[in-house]
């Protein structure tokens, strides 16, 4: 039972780790909808979070955290509400930042990597007790949501236990402990023995974690391997990903029905396609090589993957949603529309898209155009991209010999938005723009332009707690320990 803002009861209740980082909201409400507790969010590190503007979007009913390129960083949902840091005060800044919007900050000090421990962050933490207490004393005192850590083992017990009871007197709600050292890895056995002492050290709830590898193959064992760490709770992470129904009871569900029950969270939430496949990946594990894990490996956007799994209608049905509600918000605030795109006078418009499949690898609209402009001696194609705010799509329009030239349709990505300009061009001149089966410019040496370079990239991702706080997620500070998708 919740005794004040800080202090919660985590007893028998299973907690999914971080476990992705990149795009994670699909991810985290199918792990809610098969019995987990709680969920973390992926690791998110403070200096870029301190970039972010928050923006409801009202299109997918989220609130965004935005950063300056317009990449989601974070995108959470009112179903749930849970980074690194080696900083007290902008670890402090970024949880007033979010506080609203999650339901705990949890802060990571026991990822390994190098890239987190380079700047001070992680497991290079463990080294530096008193900077581990000025972080967590400052964000305990500065913030009314509950406040947590993740820990790995230092090399003697004394070392650890003498560690996590100063950890303790900073007044967090919860620690998690994953049983290995900071030099140890999935393949080395995790201690069990260590988490057990800790827990039997300890007033607050300890978090077991590290079990996946050697204990958690069932739901069944999520309990055994609580009962050998003598932990108030388990936080389960490549388990989990790997088929996150792990968390039902009577047993999980089959794979076909749990990755096309997670397709369609990630179509609905306008997950970033390369998170998508990511994970559908690690669920598919050994089955790569079958016909369906090849069909995913080719798959080059959303829309793709939903056809290799037999989604494709579900996949236009519910973008065609999407596209309805953008527009009856648009509708309700015309002033946005007008702050964002001046419909200027004499530009030449079609409403066409960008297929990049449609295309071969090293050929685009854009260097067709510039190409072109160059053999005819004119000035290089000007491309001029506003953004819409209320659901932050683009359209470029692009000049060429004092004309303009625009899509009619918004896109995703600047990038994007710069190629349909270009094919309007194109189109309009009567000229080659590169698709396949089309006689294009000899373009082969150039340099090839990656038009999804700037999609969104959903970098991409506790406690028992009481009834309004339950079933809603923790955000993380830290970096990747025991994540699946480091180096994605």
């Amino acid at each position: 039972m919740i005794v004040n803002n800080i202090s919660l009861c985590y007893h028998n209740k299973i907690i999914l780790a971080p476990m992705v980082r990149v795009g994670t909201l699909p991810m985290r409400l199918l792990a809610l909808d098969y019995g987990a507790d709680i969920v973390y969010c992926e690791e998110l590190i403070d200096l870029k979070m301190l970039q972010c503007k928050r923006v409801v979007n009202e299109v997918l009913n989220t609130v965004d955290f935005v950063a300056p390129d317009d990449r989601v960083v974070f995108r959470t949902c009112e179903r749930e509400q849970s980074r690194g840091t080696s900083d007290a005060e902008r670890a402090l800044a970024v949880a007033r930042l979010v506080e609203n919007d999650v339901a705990g900050i949890d802060v990571n000090m026991g990822c390994p990597k190098e890239y987190s421990t380079k700047g001070g962050m992680g497991a290079a933490l463990l080294s530096d007790p008193d900077k581990i207490e000025k972080i967590l004393s400052t964000l305990v005192k500065g913030i009314c949501k509950p406040v947590t850590c993740k820990i790995r083992i230092l090399p003697s017990l004394e070392d650890t236990l003498n560690l996590v009871k100063r950890i303790e007197k900073t007044g967090i709600a919860a620690i998690a402990v994953h049983g290995r050292k900071r030099e140890e890895r999935p393949q080395h056995p995790v201690s069990c023995e260590v988490i057990k002492a800790i827990a039997g050290t300890l007033s607050i709830p300890v978090i077991a974690n590290g079990g996946s590898h050697d204990h958690i193959q069932k739901h069944l064992d999520i309990e055994d391997f609580r009962q050998a760490t003598a932990a108030s709770s388990v936080m389960v992470a490549r388990s989990a990903m790997w088929n996150p129904s792990i968390f039902l009871k009577d047993g999980p569900r089959p794979l076909e029905e749990v990755m096309q029950k997670y397709i369609r969270y990630a179509v609905q939430y306008d997950n970033h396609y390369t998170n998508t496949k990511y994970c559908l990946c690690q669920m598919l594990r050994e089955q790569l090589e079958s016909p369906q894990g090849r069909l995913l490996h080719a798959a080059q956007s959303s829309q793709e993957i939903c056809e290799a799994f037999g989604l494709g209608a579900f996949y236009e049905e519910t973008t065609r949603e999407l596209d309805t509600r953008r527009a009856d918000l648009l509708a309700r605030t015309p002033e946005e529309v007008e702050e964002s795109a001046e419909d200027i006078t004499g530009i030449i418009k079609m409403a066409v898209k960008f297929d990049r499949r449609a295309y071969p690898p090293q050929i685009t609209p854009k260097m067709c155009l510039l190409e072109w402009c160059r053999r005819e001696k004119l000035a290089q194609p000007m491309y001029e991209t506003v953004q819409r705010p209320l659901d932050r799509l683009f359209c470029s329009v692009v000049t060429v010999a004092d004309k303009k030239y625009q899509s009619t349709l918004w896109d995703k990505s600047k990038k994007l938005a710069e190629q349909t300009a270009a094919i309007v061009c194109l189109r309009s001149l009567g000229l080659p723009e590169g698709r396949v089966g089309e006689e294009s410019p000899s373009l082969h040496k150039r340099k090839r332009e990656d038009p999804d370079q700037d999609l969104s990239d959903p970098r991409a991702q506790e406690p028992a707690l009481p009834e309004d706080l339950c079933k809603k997620s923790f955000v993380a500070f830290g970096s990747g320990e025991d994540n699946p998708l480091e180096g994605w």
